[in-house]
């Protein structure tokens, strides 16, 4: 007898949604915006990983929990495009790569040597929502940062500990998996996804 096949997606988190499918909270399903209005996902479906809030970009999905466990806790690289406020410095940039100190459940952290780079040509991305307040004040630059762990808003955390917080925040990639062509809000199936 066949196993029953899992089913995996890869969606285009938009900005101002939450990763998760639901609430149980009458409030803050009335006030908050879910994946569960993307797409009509089946039964047992769970994000791998999450992306904050007023984080985008690619966020994976898949019905096989085993898999979801082994990319949270394997260190599957993940990739990400940053806006910063400010010119970054290549001492901060040197900084985010050897690892810098943030906190984490109360506790200070150290985060892992990690790949950062500076973008000197923009990204073809879809427009930032209107309620990111982009150069409004001052220059803006962009990096692509991958790292192999994943602490609650550890991108964030980073940029601002090296004096340039992160305006915009998109994930490009996880492992193989690259957000590509999706457009904000998109679902596409997914085959086979191994890490």
């Amino acid at each position: 007898m066949l196993e029953n096949a899992h089913l995996h997606f890869k969606i285009y988190k938009p900005f101002g949604m939450l990763s998760q499918l639901h609430s149980n909270d009458a409030r803050e399903s009335r006030n908050k915006r879910f994946l569960g209005e993307l797409y009509n996902f089946p039964d047992g479906i769970m994000p791998i990983g999450r992306l904050d809030e007023k984080s985008e970009g690619l966020l994976l999905l898949t019905t096989d929990g085993k898999l979801s466990d082994l990319v949270n806790r394997s260190g599957v690289e993940k990739e990400y495009y940053v806006q910063l406020d400010g010119e970054i410095t290549n001492e901060a940039i040197e900084l985010l790569q050897n690892g810098v100190e943030i906190g984490f459940h109360g506790k200070k952290y150290i985060t892992k040597s990690t790949l950062v780079q500076r973008l000197s040509a923009l990204p073809a991305l879809p427009e930032p929502n209107n309620k990111l307040r982009i150069g409004r004040h001052r220059p803006t630059s962009w990096i692509s940062i991958t790292i192999t762990e994943g602490k609650f808003r550890q991108v964030r955390k980073m940029t601002a500990a090296v004096g340039f917080p992160t305006l915009r925040l998109i994930r490009m990639r996880i492992g193989d998996v690259r957000l590509k062509e999706l457009s904000p809000g998109k679902v596409t199936p997914i085959k086979e996804l191994s890490f």
